[in-house]
């Protein structure tokens, strides 16, 4: 797992599935996949949670990285915890907001939220690769793709298939693409995207 703290250096993205469509099994692994740093050992940041309330500063991310939402917590010495949304699911572009109270956090497909001194951790998921990107080799694409596991699952069903990219909502236009690729590509980190190598 690669992790670097939020009040420093931070370029690690942290992804779960966003929108409507998402396989229960994939909740599972991503319902705690966000660790404190150090220096907060109880307290948790999750993907899949939002903490409405006690906001006083909302932003636009452009990059759709939460990571940056996680970056401006540690930087604003108000900020005790923090919210972010997906491009396309609050509103057109992901949102950053900063809170000046921990409040409870509440199950939200919409959103990654954690607390001060949070540091981003990507997900485990076996056959996923997390905020990466396999650019070339498309034969194939489908849209809208309702999920990463959706996307999977049409790449290991097409024999011509090797390694598949799902493009999230938002990033790239308004629906989420599902890339099916008949060769290998090298990854590349992305916040816009989760890939699979099938065979």
């Amino acid at each position: 797992m690669v992790a670097r703290r939020a009040g420093s250096t931070i370029a690690t993205m942290a992804w779960a599935t966003v929108g409507t469509a998402c396989e229960p099994g994939l909740w599972a692994a991503f319902a705690l996949v966000l660790l404190v740093g150090p220096l907060s050992a109880s307290a948790r940041a999750q993907v899949g949670f939002d903490r409405p309330g006690a906001d006083y500063a909302s932003a636009a991310v452009r990059t759709g990285d939460p990571t940056l939402c996680a970056a401006r917590c540690e930087r604003d010495p108000r900020c005790r915890a923090w919210s972010f949304s997906y491009p396309e699911t609050l509103a057109p572009t992901a949102v950053c907001q900063l809170k000046g109270a921990v409040t409870r956090s509440v199950p939200a497909a919409c959103c990654v939220a954690g607390v001060r001194g949070a540091s981003v951790v990507l997900p485990q998921v076996s056959g996923m690769e997390f905020a990466i990107e396999r650019p070339g080799g498309d034969y194939r694409s489908l849209d809208p793709a309702p999920s990463p596991g959706a996307c999977a699952a049409s790449c290991q069903a097409d024999a011509h298939c090797r390694a598949w990219t799902y493009l999230r909502a938002g990033y790239r236009g308004a629906q989420a693409r599902c890339f099916l690729k008949n060769h290998v590509t090298r990854p590349r980190v992305e916040a816009c995207c989760v890939s699979g190598v099938v065979r």
